[in-house]
């Protein structure tokens, strides 16, 4: 039987679940004490069409409305101790969800959380959890505390009149069933739908916003942000065709509740054809003042129903990521005798359904520099995905040292492994603590000198506060190139055996690429390395080459015996001569322009 929303978040409030019943309790009981004011009103109202015309003569005027204000701030009171009670078991719900979101996304590979999509994982621990503090701290109570009104407002509507409180909740039955039609199986899915649309809306953006510098050195327009628009104006026709749907019975919902002062009215001049009397006057005054009450408390249910499917979508999305599961732990570790990589019929697929990598075998022995070359989208960095363990392939073994690394611990596979994307990122904190995260107890000495091998010192000349120097506090931001030979000290600090490197330096300004490239030879020295390559002057002088096409390996051999065999790669290395001319032709005919 599946657990209800509602016992899933109480189970996150632990000991304080209490205290969630007891706001429930306080603010039913915070919206019955909310009733009294209106009787002493009532009061007030009877004792001065009695006086009448001599209002002087009145009874007791102050001390009904002195009750009525006591009784309006006693309910105020009961009705924050209720927020109080509920905002502690709220935040508790949500900072459990939080840490139980975080604790299982760091037990993903990495390659789950990247194909999940950054944006929207940042949106679930953050947003989803948010939505369902909303929900316990204010929707809950003040649910109970709108089914607590309903049932005093029946008991005063029939102790005066009870034909005029019987006439006064037709139109709140009518606003019911209006309201349930708009909130109904069909909302529900609505509001998925619009979570959707946002979510990808973010995750445009953000891609948007990190391409933007490519956008910029092309000179593109419309073409670079194609999706992003894409998603926006998807999300345009859906809230205005969504909008369009609901105008009417918003409409008539509206007209409902807000119409019981004309269906009384009505109602007074047919139960007033003999005459008006005092006490009926009083009775319909009295129920003019407290009708408003119930339009109120219905909008309230409305609003606390698609609240309610706020919260299940919030769940829903929660369930997403926690149903990702973590790569299986071996029973039996076992440790890697050397530094080499063996991939032994490797098929894999991202979907379970269509292969990205086809029966793919090769060896890269100790201390070999390999290069995996090919077109776009042909599975090289998928390769090497699966040697980091980012996945599981679906068929074959990758070995490191003999030693499947399904069978290698993660964190002494961590420690095995390294490697330096082309758009490394830092975290905001300083450049000592960015590096450290190589290798946590290093020494301020070890960083210095992993940064002086790396080709820092200039880096850190620039900055106020050297090594102690905050990445993005106060203005202090890298250039590309410059995060990358922080990345590649970082990698050097943890001088793991075996070196991933995809393409580092494909987006650094020639100054940067020099640099990067001197930092990349000594950090790969003595160890086993898989180079990516996109630019193909950096395949010059590695051990073997294998070109990667469709999931396959089309060619391997060295550079020289790759170039004298009419194939991909004999093609490819011909491309990349004749745009290097052009570029050096280009950048001379510049260089004349100039002078």
């Amino acid at each position: 039987m599946k657990q209800s929303n509602l016992s899933r978040l109480m189970d996150y409030a632990g000991s304080r679940r209490v205290l969630l019943y007891l706001s429930w309790i306080l603010s039913a009981l915070s919206a019955i004490v909310a009733l009294v004011p209106f009787w002493y009103i009532w009061r007030i109202i009877h004792a001065a069409l009695d006086a009448a015309p001599h209002f002087e003569q009145a009874e007791h005027l102050a001390v009904y409305g002195w009750m009525a204000v006591l009784f309006a701030a006693l309910s105020f009171l009961i009705y924050f101790a209720a927020l109080m009670c509920s905002h502690i078991a709220a935040f508790r719900v949500a900072s459990n969800l939080r840490k139980e979101l975080v604790r299982h996304i760091a037990k993903l590979p990495l390659g789950a959380a990247e194909e999940f999509g950054s944006e929207k994982l940042r949106k679930i621990i953050n947003e989803s959890s948010a939505a369902t503090e909303t929900y316990l701290a204010h929707q809950l109570p003040d649910k109970a505390g709108a089914i607590a009104t309903p049932c005093g407002l029946l008991l005063l509507l029939v102790v005066f009149d009870w034909r005029l409180g019987l006439l006064s909740l037709v139109p709140v039955v009518l606003g019911f069933v209006l309201m349930m039609a708009m909130t109904g199986a069909r909302m529900a899915k609505k509001m998925k739908e619009y979570q959707d649309a946002l979510d990808n809306m973010a995750n445009e953006a953000v891609e948007y916003v990190r391409g933007v510098p490519v956008v910029k050195t092309f000179g593109q327009t419309v073409f670079s942000f194609k999706k992003f628009k894409g998603s926006i104006d998807n999300y345009e026709k859906w809230v205005i065709a969504y909008t369009k749907s609901l105008r009417l019975p918003m409409m008539l919902y509206t007209t409902a509740i807000n119409g019981v002062f004309a269906a009384l009215i009505a109602g007074a001049f047919w139960f007033t054809s003999g005459g008006v009397t005092a006490g009926f006057l009083t009775n319909l005054l009295f129920y003019i003042i407290i009708t408003p009450v119930i339009a109120l408390t219905l909008t309230k249910i409305m609003f606390m129903s698609e609240n309610g499917m706020i919260v299940s979508d919030a769940l829903e999305r929660i369930d997403g990521v926690l149903a990702l599961s973590p790569l299986p732990e071996t029973a039996k570790p076992q440790t890697p005798r050397d530094n080499s990589v063996k991939l032994e019929h490797i098929k894999f697929s991202y979907d379970g359904k269509n292969e990205v990598i086809h029966d793919i075998s090769l060896r890269i022995e100790p201390g070999q520099t390999v290069a995996f070359v090919g077109p776009s989208g042909g599975g090289k960095s998928t390769l090497a995905s699966l040697v980091s363990r980012f996945f599981d392939p679906k068929g074959g073994s990758v070995r490191i040292g003999g030693v499947d690394v399904r069978n290698i611990p993660k964190g002494e596979l961590m420690d095995t492994v390294s490697f330096v994307f082309q758009n490394s990122r830092l975290i905001k904190a300083s450049i000592l603590d960015n590096v450290r995260m190589g290798k946590p107890d290093a020494s301020e000495s070890e960083v210095l000198a992993a940064l002086e091998a790396a080709q820092c010192g200039d880096i850190l000349e620039k900055l106020p506060q050297g090594i102690h120097t905050v990445i993005g506090k106060d203005g202090v931001y890298l250039s590309g190139g410059e995060q990358q030979r922080i990345a590649i000290a970082r990698a050097m600090l943890k001088n793991a055996p075996v070196l991933i490197l995809d393409e580092a330096t494909a987006f650094a300004d020639p100054d940067n690429e020099n640099k990067v490239q001197a930092a990349l030879s000594a950090l790969a020295h003595g160890k086993t390395v898989l180079l990516i390559a996109h630019r193909l002057s950096t395949v010059a002088g590695v051990d073997r080459i294998y070109v990667i096409e469709d999931g396959k390996i089309a060619e391997a051999g060295t550079r020289e015996e790759l170039l004298e065999q009419d194939g991909l790669f004999r093609k490819m290395w011909k491309e990349y001569q004749t745009s290097a001319q052009w570029k050096v032709a280009k950048s001379n005919g510049v260089k004349s322009r100039m002078q």
